[in-house]
């Protein structure tokens, strides 16, 4: 390529994007500094009077004191734990900059809480550990009293597994939403993708790329592996590749990893065995949560017919939008916003949570998670090929996501009555 004429030879010419981008790091920086960060916390009650003093602080805190020392419960009806999430992160797999520690993972946990309050009036607050390698679930545990809910982020796999399966007895909800809010995001996607095809959910050929986090999630709620019978329904087949290929029950190394033996146990019925490109050869669906440049058009020409490509990892997909439909993908879906077809788990965690707390909830359920994504997924009223998911930013996809859970967690069992 001839480099412009202001161009000096041996000097690097960025491309328009890359300009945007750079542009956008600086932006970011300066707003970060002028505001000293995202958040800050405000009196909801005066403080003029002593009066006001006397009522907020001491003496009369006293007396809420030992209702609450009586019933442990009245915390949700006298202070903020009611409407408060802790999103907490050992900072070990902060976006795609991988283990970057808690203090460098402060303001991604901030933009998470920015995102509660804007979109479902939840006060969240990030408890961010530093490289934690001591007891972390009990660490979490003794922070659980302040709060009416905890949303687990950015801890790598599995570790991330095992301190969600830990920490589910505690009395709130506990979710890690890189596994549950992108499940349930792709659960509604593919579902509107159905509706749109032509093609039956419960007859669906999946593939997933990736078995981390994300992928091992959206593998057990498509295929309703531990969840309740009369609430999820399975697609037929799902076949899950990692950077090694298809994961089969006969692949060795899979003793190493708990996790993927699980997925070679319960997927890939058929025993297939090979490459991505043997995987995607007759399904009807792809779901990347992987890494970019993983799929190519020939690999999408071999896929049934009206293939659906959710191709998602960020910020560049396995394949972009543009490759995949001359590959001749019928409904394509990113996680970016720049794209029709947003599949992000923003979606999800808001009204998720705004419900769970509305419930005065012990826990996220399989009933709520599932009542989301259909909640989610029923909101575009009208489905086409390029719009089948709601828009991030309306504030209407919470409000019907949070009413759909609230009601799945009462009558299921799993609400407080106070």
């Amino acid at each position: 390529m001839i480099p412009p004429a202001d161009v000096k030879e041996g000097e690097t010419v960025m491309s328009e994007e890359e300009t945007d981008h750079n542009a956008i790091y600086q932006e970011a920086l300066a707003l970060h500094e002028e505001h000293r960060g995202k958040l800050e916390i405000r009196s909801k009650v005066p403080l003029e009077t002593r009066r006001d003093l006397s009522r907020a602080y001491t003496p009369g805190v006293a007396e809420v004191c030992r209702a609450i020392q009586k019933n442990k419960d009245l915390a949700y009806r006298y202070t903020l734990k009611g409407n408060s999430v802790a999103i907490v992160t050992d900072g070990s797999a902060v976006l795609g900059l991988g283990n970057i520690g808690g203090y460098a993972a402060i303001p991604v946990m901030e933009g998470k809480a920015v995102l509660f309050k804007k979109f479902a009036g939840i006060d969240a607050f990030p408890i961010c550990f530093e490289n934690y390698h001591s007891d972390f679930v009990e660490e979490v545990r003794n922070i659980a009293p302040v709060f009416g809910g905890i949303n687990l982020e950015d801890i790598a796999a599995p570790k991330c597994f095992e301190v969600e399966e830990a920490l589910q007895d505690i009395g709130i909800p506990v979710m890690h939403d890189d596994q549950h809010g992108t499940a349930i995001t792709v659960l509604a996607a593919l579902l509107n993708a159905c509706r749109v095809t032509g093609k039956e959910f419960d007859d669906l050929r999946v593939v997933i790329i990736g078995a981390g986090a994300a992928g091992y999630a959206i593998s057990r709620l498509l295929r309703c592996i531990g969840y309740n019978p009369d609430v999820c329904s399975p697609v037929r087949e799902i076949v899950v590749c990692d950077t090694r290929g298809i994961i089969h029950r006969n692949r060795k190394g899979l003793y190493d990893n708990k996790y993927k033996f699980i997925l070679a146990d319960e997927t890939n019925r058929s025993g297939k065995t090979g490459s991505i490109a043997d995987a995607l050869e007759g399904a009807d669906a792809v779901i990347g949560v992987s890494g970019p440049g993983v799929l190519s058009p020939d690999m999408i020409r071999s896929m049934n017919e009206r293939p659906i490509v959710f191709a998602m990892a960020n910020p560049v997909p396995e394949i972009l939008p543009e490759d995949a439909k001359r590959g001749g993908a019928y409904i394509v879906g990113t996680g970016r916003s720049d794209y029709p077809n947003q599949i992000n788990n923003a979606l999800a965690f808001p009204g998720v949570f705004r419900g769970a707390l509305d419930a005065y909830a012990t826990r996220i359920s399989d009933e709520m998670k599932v009542a989301a994504a259909h909640a989610m997924a029923n909101f575009v009223v009208r489905p086409n090929r390029e719009h089948i998911m709601p828009a991030v930013l309306d504030k209407g996809v919470t409000t019907t996501i949070a009413k759909a859970v609230k009601e799945a967690a009462i009558t299921a069992g799993y609400s407080r009555t106070l």
